[in-house]
């Protein structure tokens, strides 16, 4: 009696985003625009395995990010981290 799962559909589920984006990625005109979309993707797959609403974090990060002095206050960085309470409050 194993314990070895029938089907791969787990495993194909959690890379479908994944494969469906890297067709997409072909049409990244500059290596600055390929880093972007790494960006914003590491930044929307980070939500999701936190719980979070994808859109809604974005939009936190875009109202909040632009007012915050991380250069000289980089410990607010951790205030808009997707573990951090407001965020798990407020993104849900």
């Amino acid at each position: 009696s194993g314990n070895a799962a029938l089907s791969n559909n787990i495993c194909e589920r959690a890379i479908r985003n994944f494969t469906i984006g890297r067709k997409n990625w072909l049409f990244s005109d500059s290596p600055k625009g390929a880093k972007a979309s790494a960006a914003v993707y590491s930044i929307i797959e980070t939500a999701n395995v936190n719980g979070l609403n994808p859109f809604q974090y974005l939009k936190y990060l875009f109202e909040h990010l632009p007012n915050a002095d991380i250069k000289r206050h980089p410990e607010h960085l951790d205030d808009v981290l997707p573990w951090n309470e407001t965020i798990q409050q407020n993104c849900k």
